[in-house]
């Protein structure tokens, strides 16, 4: 993908969340039980840190690009796609199957974190 491409995913994955997340305290607030209104802002909260550290690598990748960052940017990117995905999906729905796939979305994201220590410490040996 382009630059502006993963720069117009983040700033969309950053909208998305905002209103998610006023849609969960306007909307959702006494619609859902807590246990599901939580999950539901747990996809909020995640997909709002990501989308930052998505902008940070951004900008990085602005200054010195990496062959990694595109890897840490698709393995968010995929994470916040299942990981808050499902969450929201499961809190609307109360289809309880859909989180066997929370976690994968979890492992993505940790993958993406772990992709971006290793992309820092080859930056520093080149």
């Amino acid at each position: 993908m382009h630059e502006r491409g993963w720069w117009s995913l983040a700033a969309l994955s950053g909208a998305l969340a905002v209103v998610a997340g006023a849609f969960a305290a306007h909307a959702l607030q006494g619609a859902l039980p807590a246990r599901l209104l939580a999950a539901f802002e747990t996809g909020v909260r995640y997909q709002m840190w990501h989308t930052l550290a998505m902008l940070g690598v951004l900008a990085w990748r602005s200054v010195r690009p990496r062959r990694g960052q595109v890897l840490v940017l698709g393995l968010w990117t995929a994470g916040i796609v299942l990981f808050s995905g499902s969450l929201y999906a499961m809190a609307l729905s109360g289809a309880r199957g859909l989180g066997m796939i929370t976690p994968l979305g979890g492992v993505l994201l940790i993958g993406g974190w772990l992709a971006l220590a290793l992309c820092a410490l080859r930056d520093r040996a080149e």
